[in-house]
């Protein structure tokens, strides 16, 4: 079997909420984690710098944007956070798989955020002159990323 030496392409992708596709994508953006430094020293230690143990794992917000359609889905999520009708965890929490595809479409890697919800909705921006795309955005927060190819 021979292995790919090119680097993957990110044009390629399909998102999954819960294990059904959903709405097409134009961009999703904001994929991080980081891990807090805790730093602990003893005062017998002979070295004067302190050890360094990993903290916290924190990860940054998810941002999916799309030009809008008659679909409310992703509205309605948070308004329903917001005005307590998804009052549950079962409600709100949703796991999101992001899967980058090849040229043929073939799933090559996946990334799921754990327990996403939506933080912040952005509607489109409007002016008369343009001809644009008008385009809706959603931030996810979520608890945990797993990422397998």
């Amino acid at each position: 079997m021979a292995i790919n030496v090119y680097p993957y392409k990110k044009y390629n992708y399909r998102v999954e909420i819960d294990s059904i596709d959903v709405a097409a994508f134009s961009e999703v953006s904001g994929f991080d984690a980081s891990v807090d430094v805790i730093e602990y020293r003893e005062g017998t230690e002979p070295i004067n710098s302190p050890r360094k143990m990993p903290g916290l794992t924190k990860y940054g917000n998810v941002t999916l944007k799309w030009g809008m359609t008659e679909n409310m889905s992703f509205f309605e999520w948070v308004a329903g956070i917001s005005n307590g009708s998804k009052g549950t965890a079962e409600d709100r929490v949703q796991d999101i798989t992001i899967y980058l595809q090849d040229d043929a479409h073939n799933d090559i890697a996946n990334w799921t955020l754990v327990n996403a919800w939506p933080c912040k909705y952005t509607a489109p921006d409007f002016n008369a002159s343009a001809s644009e795309i008008a385009f809706e955005s959603v931030e996810l927060a979520f608890e945990e990323m797993r990422r397998n190819l």
